[in-house]
Formats: structure tokens, sequence, C-alpha cells
């Protein structure tokens, strides 16, 4: 019944060699890896805004075009800088790679955790911002917020565990339907602001004076801006999900979404500026502009809605497609647990997505779906990846040479000095309102994974043999030694641990018995002796309590027999297992037997064996 379910929302198991036939070309890699970028046109202006106009009212409009300008030439030096990092690194290229080739393991890890960090973020982010969009359409849902961007990472979890393939197509056409209809907003936009036809309302906006902090309150709307960036790493870090010649067919896709983000985000920044949108609680920008350009309440509008609904909810497919791939990488390297390494049913690191899925969540929950509580969490831990991803590149020209390496590290170093000065900005602008709260995460998050690193690599220590005879040397030293079987009535779980003890032929045999008074001890053996169980080297041992403490006794004495044991030899337990056939049953049964077998597992020499019965 579970295969079937399974099969019924996921679609039937894909074969291992079907694998090359998931991944993207062109068409359909440009929605999955450019959505995240393509979608900031719907809250990266909004967000300056918010800053500039409590300030400077409405010649905020006068300073807002020159940022958005900076963004956009900001974008332009990162797309030629990972086009490089596709290039050296064709295997994938994200920054945890490069930085953990260059720069050692702890710039690496920290690169990982603020990656991991920043494709959380995008999930949150994008879902609250696309339920902002639905609540801006419908303000009576306004309280539903929180529960819309639920249900839309809950689709979006659906579509990636469905496969790459079915999620690039489900999700793709979407995307292209976004951008024709912003482009249709641009044009209809500037067509009627430049025939006359509308005239911008005149609205008086309380300031406060900005005295001498003018350079920092733009410095703050840059930074606030520059959630515009996320999302671009993704393609360099998800090379391998493309289709040959993957490197090439990744490079058009990095070209393909700096086109369409500049295209868009500049329209609609011209537009916000020329019909002077002012951001509020109830309505975001994109919304008004569209109310503005088509009407409020005609079709049109509620078409930029719903596309804008769909391409935000879309953004944090790029996440879908880039974290676990990520965090795959990370747990093959063993900073990780190794369950993230598996591919699910369909062929997805799926394992990877449902954490996903739990983590954005949470955080929906926990700032109940308000994106503007979310974005200052957000840039700094995505531009300290640019930044080591850059920085890793520089060192990997200068060592490794090759054609115009000169020119290769200049651009990367180039790279290096942008991203480094914009990482600064930003975590000093929004150091207080929430930026410490990453940085914070990101150096727990990196002593976690060294700490799990630590665990895999002393558990390999442990296991690993170095030679066949160090093997042939370890197989004669183990001898048995004394079978220890707890009894406490003569029943057919027990009978059938009987019977299994007598075929294994132990030479010492010890049946095991705590009780309350001496009589149901001599009661016990006495039904023993009468099935000839007691056989020469097989005695009965029991031990009287008046605690009701039986566990306690019963490891006291396995305790106790695991001192008298030599070097190499070892203590067997061998215990019943019920296993309920009937639903919901498994929690009524062997929570006993689990404590005892979890206090067991401590001691190196002792082996316990379950022994199951149908009930």
């Amino acid at each position: 019944m579970k295969e079937k379910l399974l099969t019924f929302f996921l679609g039937r198991r894909l074969e291992d060699d079907k694998l090359a036939g998931e991944k993207f070309n062109i068409l359909w890699g440009i929605p999955v890896f450019a959505s995240d970028a393509i979608s900031s046109v719907s809250y990266a202006g909004e967000e300056i805004l918010l800053v500039l106009i409590p300030v400077l009212g409405m010649a905020s409009y006068k300073t807002f075009l020159p940022i958005v300008a900076a963004i956009i030439g900001l974008l332009g030096i990162l797309v030629f800088c990972y086009r490089q990092t596709i290039d050296a690194y064709p295997q994938g290229g994200g920054a945890y790679i490069v930085a953990t080739d260059n720069l050692g393991e702890t710039p690496g890890l920290v690169a990982g955790a603020a990656l991991i960090i920043g494709y959380i973020l995008t999930v949150a982010v994008s879902a609250c911002a696309g339920a902002a969009a639905v609540t801006s359409a419908f303000p009576e849902l306004l309280h539903l917020k929180a529960l819309i961007a639920l249900i839309l990472i809950a689709l979006l979890t659906w579509g990636n565990l469905r496969g790459l393939r079915e999620s690039a197509v489900l999700f793709g056409v979407p995307t292209y339907l976004f951008i024709l209809t912003m482009i249709a907003l641009i044009v209809t936009g500037l067509v009627r602001y430049l025939s006359g036809s509308y005239t911008p309302e005149q609205v008086q906006i309380a300031t406060t004076s900005a005295g001498d902090t003018l350079l920092f309150v733009i410095l703050r709307a840059f930074a606030s801006g520059c959630t515009a960036l996320t999302g671009v790493e993704a393609v360099s870090n998800g090379v391998p999900n493309f289709k040959e010649p993957a490197p090439k067919n990744a490079k058009k896709v990095l070209y393909a979404m700096a086109g369409f983000v500049c295209l868009v985000f500049l329209g609609v920044s011209v537009l916000i500026s020329l019909y002077k949108i002012v951001p509020n609680e109830e309505a975001t920008a994109v919304s008004q502009l569209a109310a503005a350009v088509f009407g409020s309440g005609s079709a049109l509008y509620f078409v930029v809605q719903v596309m804008t609904v769909v391409i935000l909810t879309l953004a944090a497919n790029t996440a879908f497609a880039g974290l676990p791939l990520l965090m795959a990488l990370m747990a093959q390297d063993g900073f990780l647990p190794r369950r993230l390494i598996y591919r699910g049913t369909r062929l997805n690191f799926s394992n990877g997505i449902l954490f996903l899925f739990g983590s954005a969540a949470l955080l929906v929950i926990a700032f109940n779906g308000d994106q503007h509580l979310l974005l200052p969490l957000y840039a700094s831990g995505v531009f300290l990846s640019f930044l080591l991803s850059q920085l890793g590149m520089v060192r990997h020209w200068v060592e490794k040479k090759g054609p115009g390496w000169q020119f290769k590290a200049g651009v990367n170093g180039f790279g290096t000095l942008i991203t480094g000065i914009t990482l600064v900005i930003i975590v000093i602008m929004k150091f207080l309102s929430g930026a410490w709260v990453t940085l914070v995460t990101i150096v727990l998050l990196v002593l976690l994974m060294k700490k799990i690193h630590t665990h895999y690599q002393a558990v390999g220590n442990d296991l690993r043999i170095d030679s066949l005879e160090e093997a042939k040397s370890l197989m004669g030293r183990g001898k048995a030694g004394k079978l220890i079987l707890p009894v406490q009535s003569i029943n057919r779980s027990f009978l059938k641990v009987l019977n299994c003890a007598q075929d294994l032929d132990f030479d010492e045999v010890e049946f095991y018995h705590v009780c309350g008074d001496k009589s149901s001890a001599e009661r016990v053996k006495a039904q023993l002796e009468e099935l000839g169980a007691l056989h020469p080297g097989w005695e009965f041992v029991y031990d009287v309590t008046h605690y009701r403490n039986t566990e306690e006794v019963l490891m006291r004495h396995i305790e106790a027999e695991h001192a008298k044991l030599d070097e190499h030899q070892h203590l067997t337990v061998m215990m019943p297992n019920l296993v309920p056939t009937g639903k919901g049953a498994r929690l009524l049964h062997n929570q006993t037997t689990k404590t005892l077998i979890r206090r067991m597992e401590k001691y190196r020499n002792v082996y316990v064996f379950q022994i199951p019965y149908l009930i």
C-alpha cells in the first residue's frame, strides 16, 4: 500500500541508468536555476524604497535608479566571474568546492554553511513574498499569509520529489509566462506614461531629516537591494545537473539569467520611479504598479498578481535544485550525515529536499510569513559565499597558471574586491536588523560540521582494516563466552529463543531470572527441568528484588558477567522480540527490550540477539 501511494504521488521508481535523461537542457535549465534572480524584481526595488522614502520622501526616486544600476552592474561582474568558475570547475564549482579546493577546509565549510543558510532563506523569503502577492490582491486573506506560504513550499517540495525533469517542466512554463507578463507591463506602462495618459498622483510623505546620514541611507538601501543577486551562484554549483556539454549549457543559462534580470529589474524599477510607487503594508510595489498601468481589479492586474505569486514560488525552486546537491557533496566529504548522499525513487536527493522543506517551513512559522523580517538575514550569507568563491578562484589561477591566467586572476580579483566591499556594507548596514543572526548561525553550523567529520573519521579509523593479515588475526581472536537467556516466564516467545540457543551449541548457557520472591524462581526452574532444558553446562541463576527494578538488576548482572571476560572473549545475550502484525500495535510492545538493548550496546564484547516472534 505504501509503495502504491508513493508511486501515485511521486511517479514510478526510476532506474539508475535514467539519470542522464533527468538532466536539464538550456530551455528548462533557465527556469530552474534563474527563477530566483528573476523573481527578485518583485521585492528588491521595494526593499530599496522602504529605506529611502522614510528619509528622502519623494526625492527618493532620484537616488533609486542609480542604486538599481549599481546592483545590475554588480550582477554583471558576478556573472563574468562565475563564467570563469564554470570553465575551471566543470564538475560543479560552487563556493564550497572552490573554497575548499583552494583555501582549505575551514573556508570551504564557511562557504558551504553560508550557502545552506542562503538556500533555506531563499525558500522562506520567496514563499512569503508569494503569499504577500496573494494577500495584496485579496486583502481579506492577510491573516492567512503564513499558511499560504507553507502551502506554496509544500507544492514545491512535492514537485521536486517527483524528479528533476518533471519539476523543470512543471515549473518552467510559468517562469516564461512571468517574463512575458513583466515585459507587457513594462511596455504598456512606458507607453501610457510617454503618451500622457497617466499622471502620477501627488503623494505627501512625512520624512525625517537626513542630515549628514545621506551616504548611510544610500548604502543601507543598496544593501537591501542586493537581495536581487541571490541565486546567481546556483548555475555554477549545479553544472552536473545539465545535459552534455554541461559547462557550455550552464554558461548559456547564466547569460540568459543575467539578461532577463537586467531587462525586467531595470524596466520595473524605471516604472516604479516614473509612477511614483510608494510601498505599504497592504500592497506590494509590483501590485500597485500593475494597478496603475492596467487598472485595479482588471483582468491583466490579476494576471500580474498570479504570475508574481508563481515566480516568487518558483524562485524557491532554485534552492531545491542547488541545496540537495550541495549537501550531497558535503556529506560525501563527511561533513554532513551520509543519508544525504543517496538518491530517492526519482533519482533526486530526496533527503535534502525534505530537509529544505522542514527548515524553510520553520522559518515561515517563526516569522509569521513576513518577508521583510527575513530579508535582513538573507544577503550577508550569500555575499560571504560570493567572496570566498572569488578569492578561491584567484588562488586557483595563480597556482594553476595556464593560458591567460593573469587576466583571469585579475577578473576574479576584481570580483573579490567588489563582493568584499558589498559584504562589509551589508553586514554593517544590516547587522542589528538580523545579519548577526546569520553570521552566528554560520559559525555554529561550521562547528557542527567539523564535529560530524571528526565522528566519521573516528568511526572509519575504528572500522578500517589495513591488511589481509590483520583481518585474519582478528578472525581468530574471538572466543565464545557465556550465553545468557533472560527468562521471566515460560511462553511461546521464550521457547523460540530456547530452540535457537540449543541449535547454536554454546558450551555455557545461563537462564537468568529476576523475581520478587524465591518461590517464583523455584517455579520457573521446575518448569525448565520438566522441559529438559537444564543440560550439563546449562544453569539457572536468579536474583530477588523488592523494588520492581527488573531492568536495573538484569543490567547489573550483565555488567558483572562482562567484567569477568578475558580480553578477546565475548558475552551473548538472546532475547525475544515480539513483532505485531496489527496496525498501530508496535508502540505497545518491546519497549523494555529496546531500552535494555540500547544500554547493552555500549559494551563492545556483548553480543545481543533478538529472536522475532509474530503476534
